[in-house]
């Protein structure tokens, strides 16, 4: 039997989400899948994969723009394979207490190319986190990283158990 191909696109500003994609690809990798992991912006062509997945950075309740470009370059092909979607921002411990729905535009996008499900991961905002409002939110105690490694990883094995 093969390993199913499946790659792990992301749109992220500050790499948090880049880090949700990377231990999503390497709990995948785990799984026996051939997880390959890519930004978003670079992803032009889907049809050699067998599932995807798909991220973004949530600001000011929008997907990360690269997130959404790839969906819309890419629309055709995904609605012709598996797709899951994730987004990542919470920057306080609500995506550990309850699912939170997919944003309006993420919730298009589910429709439009059929994904089969979406999940909100928490982000991170830390020091080191550039811009104004960052580091205001930061100085007022707001930073922290709320990304769950264990939750991630179990999300990523249903994806493989999907399919395996």
């Amino acid at each position: 039997m093969t390993s199913k191909r499946v790659l792990v696109a992301y749109g992220s500003k500050h790499g948090a989400t880049a880090g949700i994609a990377d231990e999503l690809g390497k709990t995948l990798r785990d799984d026996g899948c051939d997880a390959v992991v890519l930004p978003a912006d670079t992803v032009s062509d889907v049809s050699g994969y067998d599932g995807v997945v798909l991220g973004g950075a949530l600001y000011a309740g929008r997907w990360n723009s690269k997130a959404t470009q790839c969906a819309r370059r890419n629309a055709e092909e995904l609605r012709q394979r598996p797709v899951w979607l994730f987004s990542s921002g919470p920057v306080d411990s609500s995506a550990e207490q309850r699912d939170i729905a997919p944003v309006h535009g993420v919730a298009r996008w589910m429709t439009r190319i059929g994904a089969r499900e979406h999940i909100t991961f928490g982000g991170a905002l830390g020091a080191e986190t550039p811009g104004r409002i960052a580091r205001a939110l930061v100085r007022r105690g707001k930073g922290g990283d709320f990304r769950n490694p264990e939750r991630i990883q179990e999300w990523a094995h249903h994806i493989a158990g999907e399919l395996t």
